[in-house]
């Protein structure tokens, strides 16, 4: 799923950069940077079976009441999804 998502973000123009926070346990997988000023944090999981751990969902939670945009990648619906204008 991460092969597809890092192609159709690449093929909007976009940036989708691996993530690694050293010493941050649950960190987000990738940074996606769409044209147009549209950021992401995403979490790529398994279509089944995939979960968020708990230090995932203080990440989600904090970057969300933040502003972020956090985005949760399973299959290529979610990655229509986040792509959607």
């Amino acid at each position: 799923m991460e092969r597809e998502l890092i192609a159709r973000v690449e093929a909007l123009g976009g940036l989708c950069i691996k993530m690694q926070a050293i010493g941050r346990r649950g960190f987000f997988d990738r940074l996606v940077v769409l044209p147009g000023a549209k950021i992401y944090f995403v979490e790529c999981k398994r279509p089944s079976g995939g979960r968020l751990s708990a230090h995932q969902i203080w990440y989600h939670k904090g970057f969300g009441d933040l502003g972020a945009r956090i985005a949760i990648v399973k299959d290529s619906a979610d990655i229509d999804r986040l792509l959607a204008p």
